[in-house]
């Protein structure tokens, strides 16, 4: 096998879901570079760039460029004769067939409504370009694998799957002050983590907050909440919504423990960290029937239709006044988070990448 590439990018930017595949994968191939289980493994990163939480992958900074101009320029002459490896979607246009490119979801084609035009405009060409040129591609559901094939013209056969994993989450000790400043009840509240991204889908959180609310309930929504929808954190009165703003993981961990629910609304996904995070946390799931989601959850959660806002309140009804329905569902969720792990990730994507590689 040829010596294998990260690419480091992904350590200059801030985190979003892609960027936390790309941290945990990495992490993940750390340790089977440890134990033997991996081969060497050099990670090459713009200036700037950290990454103390490794131990036996190698760190190089190269270059003196910065994001886009880096990737394409100086991450494949510093790479040499290696295969490179790209964790977020995207990858240097002249490395050609010499690399893998994990491409997260079809969304800058399905759901353009979510992205700038010119960020839609890059990704749907590189990532053309890309196939084109024969780059190995690899992404994280069988539902992102249909979408990207369609989108591209290609075959499913070419696009690898690898899943994600959950258990990051566990690492941290719970942090409780975001629930006890925002005056949150343990099991008075449920929980919603997501972005303003138009596929994201908060606004479907409007009719379920009131209706929460009627209960003496609430929903606590933790990322960059749709201001229409949540009141600030602290503030009276609202629409029984509280917007929590960006948390830490050692919050997050706690908000999940202590919400009687995750309520996950995306109408569009190409996996759905949020749902296996709260899974491996003991937290039930109640999810939109949409994208990937069903695909990772499985019978794990309770559904509802996205194009039905009335769904929503009837699902979180039946949760709250079921018997014996939350404890399932939580042993349900723990078995099947237990199917994701980051370690079964790294070992899918070298399985992937081997041939190519070779």
């Amino acid at each position: 096998m040829r010596p294998l590439v990260l690419n480091g990018r992904f350590l200059t930017q801030g985190l979003t879901g892609v960027q936390r595949f790309a941290i945990e994968t990495t992490r993940a191939l750390d340790d089977l570079v440890g134990e033997g289980a991996a081969p060497p493994i050099r990670l090459l990163a713009p200036p700037g760039a950290e990454a103390t939480w490794l131990s036996h992958i190698r760190v190089e900074t190269v270059g003196s460029r910065g994001g886009q101009a880096w990737e394409q320029i100086d991450l494949p002459r510093a790479a040499q004769a290696g295969f490179i490896v790209n964790l977020g979607n995207t990858g240097p246009i002249i490395a050609g067939r010499n690399q893998a490119v994990v491409i997260h979801d079809a969304g800058a084609f399905d759901t353009p409504e979510s992205y700038s035009f010119t960020f839609r405009t890059w990704y749907r060409a590189l990532h053309r370009i890309l196939a084109l040129r024969g780059a190995q591609i690899v992404t994280v559901s069988k539902f992102s694998r249909g979408r990207i094939a369609a989108n591209l013209g290609i075959q499913e056969a070419r696009i690898g799957v690898m899943a994600e994993g959950g258990e990051h989450i566990l690492r941290e000790t719970p942090d409780m002050s975001a629930l006890q400043r925002n005056r949150l009840v343990p099991g008075r509240f449920a929980l919603a983590v997501g972005t303003r991204a138009a596929h994201k889908n908060l606004g479907a959180l409007a009719a379920a907050a009131e209706a929460l609310a009627a209960r003496g309930l609430v929903i606590a929504a933790a990322g960059a909440a749709d201001p229409a929808v949540f009141r600030p954190a602290g503030q009276a009165g609202g629409k029984g919504a509280v917007a929590l703003g960006r948390v830490s993981d050692a919050a997050l961990r706690a908000l999940y423990e202590n919400a009687f629910c995750l309520v996950f609304p995306s109408r569009y996904e190409g996996f759905g960290l949020p749902p296996v995070e709260a899974m491996a946390s003991g937290c039930p799931v109640i999810a939109s029937r949409a994208g990937a989601v069903p695909e990772v959850c499985g019978d794990a959660a309770l559904w509802f239709d996205p194009a039905d806002p009335a769904s929503l309140p009837t699902a979180l009804a039946r949760l709250l006044d079921e018997p014996g329905l939350a404890a399932t569902m939580r042993e349900q969720g723990l078995a099947r988070a237990a199917e994701f792990t980051w370690a079964k990730a790294a070992e899918r994507l070298l399985a992937l990448i081997g041939e190519k590689a070779a």
